[in-house]
């Protein structure tokens, strides 16, 4: 037990020893500078400068961006950004794509380059050597007699065998006993001047007014001109055909079912025919244009 004491005692002695460091000029052996140190003051000392350039490299790498550069930190610090970067990348892609088909639209109307029916090439078609004869059904039958007789095609009792009763059935209202919803509330701007060639009436509405159908019907243009912008127009029932033209913004596609007085378009400034925010309103009745103004009131 004394000699593990000795040991011990013995370990703590020689650390406690001290030592004397002189620096000495190796020329003149002239003393420079002298030391007095012990192992445990090294020691100490030496401990106290590891500590303190831990804690400076700890305090560096958390406080500047070269964290970024660790094995594992990196990866959880750009992942969020790389996420967020993709999909601005992906939503500039669809604009940037949207924005070529438009400016080739718009190139085309510019150049007048149309597919007309003399660009597109003839398909020749070999009929085989027997045809099959297919007897005519009865509503074929009744289509063809409809066409014959000028009556709207799509107006054919299907559900009755006595034609007689489908073309007593089928009456056109005279315009003057339907309904319109006016498509904007505003002032008249030009009213219908068709020796002039304007088949409409321009209606001065706020920005961002909602154009409405007038009656119920069936979107069958929905497109951009060079003359008359973004333009819309509606097959109703009785042969009307409702026109609006210049808008800034189009709700409906072709094909699209709509209901009287439900928005259709946003007033706009579109197009080379127009000089200020307005709505060009036209109503063709049997093939030909008629006074809106006649029919209903735009205040």
């Amino acid at each position: 037990m004394s000699s593990e004491n000795n040991k011990e005692q013995s370990l703590l002695d020689r650390l406690k020893n001290t030592y004397r460091l002189i620096i000495m000029n190796d020329e003149t052996f002239e003393e420079v500078g002298s030391y007095r140190l012990s192992r445990l003051n090294v020691y100490l000392a030496l401990s106290v400068v590891l500590v303190v350039l831990t804690i400076l490299i700890v305090l560096f790498i958390f406080f500047t961006p070269i964290k970024r550069y660790i094995p594992g930190y990196g990866d959880i610090y750009l992942r969020g950004q790389v996420e967020e970067l993709s999909k601005t990348v992906n939503e500039m892609q669809i604009r940037i794509d949207a924005d070529s088909v438009y400016i080739n639209n718009f190139r085309n109307l510019l150049l007048g380059e149309f597919e007309t029916a003399e660009s597109i090439p003839d398909t020749i078609f070999e009929f085989p050597d027997s045809l099959e004869i297919i007897e005519r059904i009865e509503e074929d039958e009744k289509l063809r007699k409809a066409v014959e007789d000028d009556r709207p095609i799509g107006i054919v009792d299907t559900e009755t065998k006595n034609p007689e009763k489908s073309t007593k059935e089928y009456k056109t209202k005279p315009i003057e006993q339907l309904y319109f919803i006016p498509p904007v509330r505003g002032s008249i701007s030009q009213g219908f001047i068709p020796e002039k060639k304007h088949f409409g009436v321009d209606v001065l509405a706020p920005k961002n007014t909602a154009i409405k159908a007038v009656m119920d019907g069936i979107v069958v243009v929905s497109d951009w001109t060079l003359e008359t912008g973004n333009t819309i127009g509606i097959q109703h029932d009785n042969n009307l055909v409702s026109f609006y033209k210049h808008n800034s913004a189009l709700l409906k596609k072709t094909g699209n079912k709509v209901k009287a007085g439900e928005a259709i378009a946003i007033i706009g400034n579109t197009g080379e025919l127009t000089d200020g925010p307005h709505l060009h309103f036209e109503l063709w009745y049997n093939g030909k244009p008629i006074n809106p103004e006649d029919y209903f009131d735009f205040n």
